[in-house]
């Protein structure tokens, strides 16, 4: 039997303020409806879940709202280095790329290495000389850096100064914050998605900047299968955000996976005991999106907001706080 096809996207999980709210829901909207044509083409023909899962990241990776592509947030160099995975569940095909600088959309390049090599993760100096190979614009220096991520690597700088925690830092900042009076909360603004088309593929893809304050080389989860991003058709695809070094630890997408293949939960279930279980172990927080085989969405996370939204049967639910969700027509 045909599967409805689903989209579904989160704008990333953490200490985001009321100020930044609407920017993310606005964002995600459009991302949406900028993909749902990938997915569900007007004109009745075949979708792509790859294809709309990357049309989706793409669109956030061009938004400053979001901490991926524009907007990424900056190492203790002021630089953006980002990274990105992609995954489809039918062949387990996938491409990973990390350390990658000064190029707009690092899910695009994910791809090309995921159909373009024999190898499924690039880094460094080889993934950004890849990338170039392959057509890529290499633009100017500091051309992905905004205001926003300035004035955030300023905060973590004066709180290392005063000896004040960042274990968990910042990838978000604006006028509401006070870094005298507030302490710097969790934030892994990383953009993802996952889809299942008609046929039943599930496709995944994530994309981030990492987080404020990290040395120059470090790498999160977003690139790393079975952390950041995992597609089986046979189980589910999931697309987690958060604070890296945790989620990197509990293994999150695959704990997901897991409580659906062999503890027949549903994605629901599944999603929401897997972020718990993480957070009362590791202490830090996060988020997850999941669809499973059955075309089932499941969403949670344990920390103050995620945004996320989905395409559905002609409509966009969406939100971004516990217990709160809208809709409006496509």
């Amino acid at each position: 039997m045909p599967i409805e096809p689903i989209l579904l996207i989160h704008g990333g999980a953490g200490d985001i303020t009321d100020a930044r709210v609407p920017g993310k829901l606005e964002g995600m909207k459009k991302s949406l409806r900028s993909a749902i044509e990938h997915l569900i083409p007007a004109n009745g023909g075949e979708g792509s879940s790859l294809d709309a899962v990357e049309a989706a990241v793409r669109s956030m990776e061009c938004d400053e709202n979001f901490n991926a592509g524009y907007g990424a947030c900056l190492n203790l160099d002021g630089k953006a280095e980002v990274e990105a995975s992609i995954m489809e569940g039918d062949k387990l095909r996938a491409g990973c790329v990390t350390l990658i600088h000064d190029i707009m959309h690092p899910i695009s390049v994910a791809r090309y290495v995921m159909q373009k090599t024999q190898h499924t993760f690039l880094g460094g100096s080889a993934a950004q000389k890849f990338a170039l190979d392959q057509g890529f614009e290499q633009m100017a220096d500091g051309s992905l850096v905004t205001d926003d991520a300035r004035r955030a690597l300023q905060e973590f700088k004066d709180r290392q100064a005063k000896g004040l925690d960042t274990i968990f830092a910042r990838t978000e900042l604006d006028a509401e914050k006070s870094q005298d009076k507030e302490p710097v909360g969790e934030s892994g603004s990383t953009v993802g998605a996952v889809a299942i088309d008609t046929k039943g593929n599930i496709a995944v893809a994530t994309s981030t900047g990492g987080i404020t304050g990290k040395v120059s080389g470090r790498i999160g989860d977003t690139p790393l299968l079975g952390c950041g991003t995992y597609a089986d058709n046979q189980i589910g695809g999931v697309s987690t955000t958060g604070h890296g070094e945790t989620i990197m630890r509990f293994n999150l997408a695959q704990k997901i996976l897991a409580k659906i293949q062999y503890g027949n939960k549903t994605a629901q279930q599944a999603t929401e005991e897997a972020c718990k279980e993480m957070t009362e172990r590791l202490v830090g927080t996060g988020g997850a999106i999941t669809i499973d085989a059955k075309g089932q969405v499941g969403i949670y996370w344990t920390s103050k907001r995620m945004a996320y939204a989905y395409v559905k049967s002609g409509k966009i639910f969406y939100g971004i706080n516990h217990n709160e969700q809208f809709e409006e027509e496509l």
